[in-house]
């Protein structure tokens, strides 16, 4: 059986181990990451394009992983979360990519290092995806939204109903 996600009041040992599961999955991701990026650097990609190609393929790598198993979100909703997660996720890629393209861009020999600058901004999005992840696209409050934007498409695409027909008018004097 799926077990929903922690909420604050759960114990705290059971809110590590969502902490360190998702660690995990972050560090699968920075992984995934970084090869896409060596990949993209040695095939002749500039660093700016090849991080962004890296950051595409490690997010939805880590949506599954982290659907699947370690918030158990179920079979239900995949696209909704897919998007909550991928807008979730923005946020924390935006401040990861700026991050590595300030540290790359100076050059300089330790921090101007592309996968110096991958690890710092990793570490930058990985407190902000957490926390959008545990909070929005997976917890309570998500379930919420995707529900609400579920409703609001089923009913934007049912067809207008057609108002009753007004009753004549009664010919008795």
């Amino acid at each position: 059986m799926i077990e929903p996600m922690p909420d604050l009041s759960s114990p705290p040992r059971r809110r590590r181990r969502l902490l360190i599961k998702f660690s995990g999955v972050a560090l699968t991701g920075f992984a995934v990451s970084a090869l896409v990026l060596h990949l993209g650097l040695e095939a002749g990609l500039r660093p700016w394009l090849a991080r962004l190609v890296a950051l595409a393929c490690a997010m939805n790598v880590t949506f599954l992983i982290n659907r699947q198993f370690v918030f158990r979100a179920g079979p239900r909703h995949l696209m909704a979360q897919w998007v909550g997660y991928v807008t979730n996720s923005a946020f924390g890629n935006a401040c990861n990519y700026w991050v590595f393209v300030t540290l790359e861009s100076t050059h300089r020999p330790v921090i101007g290092n592309p996968y110096v600058a991958l690890f710092a901004g990793s570490i930058v999005a990985w407190a902000i995806n957490y926390t959008g992840a545990r909070f929005l696209v997976f917890g309570g409050l998500g379930k919420r939204l995707a529900a609400r934007c579920i409703q609001a498409f089923v009913s934007s695409r049912a067809p207008p109903s057609v108002p009753a027909p007004a009753e004549p008018e009664s010919s008795r004097r």
